[in-house]
C-alpha cells in the first residue's frame, strides 16, 4: 500500500501527495492550473489590501533606519565604512535600488514592503495547502494578509528578511518534492540572501534546515540530496557572499563590515532582552485594556488582543511537532511523505524561533515571522495527519475563534488607518497621520533639502521625510545599546560639521521603561550628547508628533531661528 493510501482515505485527495506522485512518475499533476490561479489571486488581493496602508504613518521610531541607509548609499556613502549599521546590507541596497529605478519616495519603499508581504502570503498558502484543504489554506493566507505585514506596515529590514526566509522554505520543500537541481540552486541562493538581509534570521533558518536534513538522514534513513544537489546548494549559497565581500573589499570596508555584523552579539541584547512574548504595551495601555469599559466591551478587547498571545505559541507548537515527527521516524526507521514535509518545515520554523530568542522575544519580532507561524496554525486547524478525536471535535470552534479574534485585531488596525485624516506634504510625498504633526512643516520651512539636521536621539524618519541628512555616522541612538564611544562620535560630528539645527526630544527617556525595560538606569541618566546639545544650542520652537511626543527645534548659539 502506498503512502498516499495510508495517509488519505479514498474520499480525500491530498494535493501534497498528488504533486509528489506526479513529479516522481513524470506525469502532469491533475490540478496545476487551479493552484496557480489561487496563488495569483491571493497575491493580488494581498497587494491591494496592503496598499491601503502605504501612506499611513504613526511616525514609528524604527522606520527611517533603512530609508536613511538607502539615502546615504545614493549620496555615495558605503555602509560600515561611512556610517554605522549593525545588520547585513541587503535591505538598504534593495531600497536604494527601488529609489534609483522608481523614484525616491516613501510610497515606492512601502510598495516594496507590500510586494514582499504578498509574496509571503502566497508561500503561506502553498505550504499549508500541501497537507490541508483549500479552505484551511485560505484561512492561513487570510491571516497572513491581514495580520502580518499589516500589523506593522513599515519599511524595515525584517520584512525583506521574512520574505526571503519564506521563499527559502518553499524552495527546500520543492527541492525535496521534485529533486530538481534548479531548486537546490534556488535554496542556497535564497538562504544566503536571507542572511545578507538580516544575519540572525538567516543563521537561524540555515541551522533549522540543516537540522531538518540531518533528522531525515539519520532517523528516517532518507537522503534527498545527491552530490549534484549539494554542489548547487553550495554554489547558490556562496556566490552572494563572494559578491558581497568582493564589493566591500573594493570599498575598503571588510574589517569594519565584519565588526558591525558582530556588534549585536556584544551590545544588542543588553537593553533589548525581554520575557517571551512581551507585548510592548505603552504606559497606561494595560489599565485601559483590562480595567475600563463595560463587561462586554472588556470581553471584546480580550478577544481582540488574544492573537498577541496565540502567535508566540505557534513556534513552540512547531518545535513540539518536530520532536514528535523525529521520534516517530526513529521508531519506524522510516517516515511518510507528509512526515518528511513536517520535519523540514517545522525544523525551519524552530530555527527561526531561535533567531528571535537570540535577538528580542517580544510580540513584534514574532509578528515579523507570522507568515511562517500561520502554516503551523493551519496544521492545527486542518492537517489531515492529526487524527485526534478530541482535536477533530474542537476544530470547528477553533476555526471560529481564530476568524473572530484575528478579525477583531485586524479591524483595529484598519480602523486606525481609516480614521487618519491629517495630511502632511513632505518632500518624500504625502503622509497621512491620525493626529496633527507639527514637526515636518516646521523643519521643512526652516531647513533646506540636503542640509544637515541631527534628529536625536531616535526618529530618523524625520530626516528622510524632510530630505535632510544626519551629520553623525549613525542615524539613531538608543541608550544602553549604543556605546559611549558612539555617543562621542555624535558629539564630534556636531563639533566638526557644526550643523545649524538639531531636532531634540528631551523626554525620550520616558519611553525607555516600556520599550526597553532591561536598559540600565545609568545609561539613561548619563547622556553626554543631550548635555552637549543643551550647552551649545537654543530652543526655537516646541513641536509635537502624531504620537504626542515632544520635540524641540534648536539652533546653534548665535544663529537666528529664522
Amino acid at each position: 500500500m502506498s503512502n498516499s493510501q495510508v495517509l488519505d482515505p479514498p474520499e480525500i485527495e491530498s494535493p501534497f501527495e498528488i504533486r509528489r506522485s506526479a513529479e516522481k512518475t513524470g506525469r502532469r499533476p491533475r490540478r496545476p492550473h487551479a493552484e496557480q490561479m489561487w496563488a495569483a489571486l491571493i497575491f493580488t488581493i494581498s497587494l491591494l489590501y496592503l496598499f491601503l496602508f502605504r501612506r499611513y504613518s504613526a511616525m514609528d521610531l524604527d522606520e527611517g533606519i533603512v530609508l536613511q541607509g538607502a539615502e546615504r548609499i545614493l549620496h555615495g556613502q558605503v555602509p560600515y565604512r561611512d556610517f554605522f549599521m549593525f545588520y547585513t546590507p541587503g535591505s538598504v541596497y534593495i531600497v536604494a535600488m527601488l529609489f534609483k529605478v522608481f523614484g525616491d519616495s516613501l510610497n515606492v519603499a512601502r510598495a516594496g514592503i507590500a510586494i514582499s508581504g504578498s509574496g509571503c502570503t502566497v508561500v503561506t498558502y502553498l505550504l499549508s495547502r500541501r497537507v490541508c484543504s483549500r479552505n484551511i489554506a485560505l484561512v492561513a493566507a487570510g491571516l497572513s494578509i491581514t495580520n502580518s505585514v499589516a500589523y506593522r506596515f513599515l519599511v524595515l529590514h525584517n520584512w525583506f528578511a521574512t520574505s526571503f526566509a519564506c521563499l527559502t522554505i518553499y524552495a527546500v520543500v520543492r527541492l525535496w518534492e521534485s529533486e530538481k537541481p534548479a531548486w537546490a540552486l534556488a535554496t542556497g541562493s535564497l538562504a544566503a540572501l536571507t542572511t545578507l538581509i538580516e544575519q540572525s534570521k538567516g543563521a537561524g533558518l540555515c541551522l533549522g534546515l540543516a537540522i531538518g536534513y540531518l533528522i531525515l538522514r539519520i532517523f528516517a534513513r532518507k537522503d534527498f540530496l545527491r552530490r549534484s544537489h549539494i554542489t548547487l546548494l553550495a554554489v547558490g549559497f556562496l556566490l552572494p557572499w563572494f559578491l558581497t565581500f568582493l564589493y566591500f573589499g573594493w570599498k575598503h570596508s571588510i574589517v569594519s563590515m565584519l565588526q558591525d555584523w558582530l556588534w549585536p552579539l556584544h551590545h544588542y541584547a543588553k537593553s533589548n532582552r525581554v520575557f517571551y512574548g512581551y507585548q510592548n504595551w505603552p504606559e497606561g495601555a494595560r489599565d485601559k485594556i483590562f480595567y475600563t469599559g463595560a463587561i462586554w466591551v472588556r470581553i471584546v478587547k480580550y478577544v481582540a488582543i488574544s492573537p498577541g498571545f496565540i502567535v508566540p505559541f505557534l513556534p513552540l507548537a512547531a518545535v513540539a511537532w518536530l520532536v514528535y515527527e523525529t521520534i516517530r521516524a526513529g521508531n519506524m526507521r522510516s517516515s511518510s511523505c507528509s512526515s518528511d514535509y513536517y520535519i523540514l518545515v517545522s525544523a525551519a520554523s524552530s530555527g527561526l524561533l531561535l533567531s528571535i530568542l537570540m535577538v528580542r522575544a517580544d510580540i513584534t519580532h514574532f509578528m515579523y515571522l507570522a507568515p511562517t507561524w500561520y502554516v503551523v496554525l493551519a496544521w492545527i486547524l486542518g492537517s489531515r495527519d492529526l487524527r485526534s478525536p478530541v482535536l477533530h471535535k474542537m476544530r470547528p470552534f477553533l476555526i471560529v475563534y481564530v476568524c473572530i479574534a484575528f478579525g477583531l485585531m485586524n479591524f483595529a488596525l484598519v480602523l486606525g488607518v481609516n480614521g487618519a485624516r491629517n495630511h502632511s506634504h513632505t518632500r518624500r510625498g504625502i503622509v497621512v497621520t491620525s493626529q496633527n504633526d507639527t514637526v515636518i512643516d516646521y523643519v521643512q520651512a526652516h531647513v533646506a533639502a540636503g542640509d544637515n539636521l541631527l534628529v536625536y536621539p531616535y526618529l530618523p524618519l524625520y530626516n528622510y521625510l524632510t530630505e535632510t541628512l544626519s551629520p553623525a555616522p549613525l542615524d539613531f541612538f538608543q541608550a544602553g545599546m549604543n556605546t559611549p564611544q558612539q555617543a562621542q562620535e555624535i558629539i564630534n560630528s556636531l563639533k566638526s560639521d557644526k550643523p545649524r539645527a538639531v531636532l531634540f526630544e528631551p523626554g525620550f527617556a520616558e519611553k525607555v521603561a516600556s520599550t526597553w525595560p532591561n536598559t540600565p538606569l545609568t545609561a539613561v541618566v548619563a547622556d553626554p550628547v543631550a548635555d552637549f546639545i543643551v550647552r551649545n544650542y537654543r530652543i526655537c520652537a516646541a513641536l509635537t508628533t502624531t504620537s504626542d511626543s515632544r520635540f524641540q527645534f534648536m539652533v546653534r548659539e548665535g544663529e537666528s531661528c529664522d
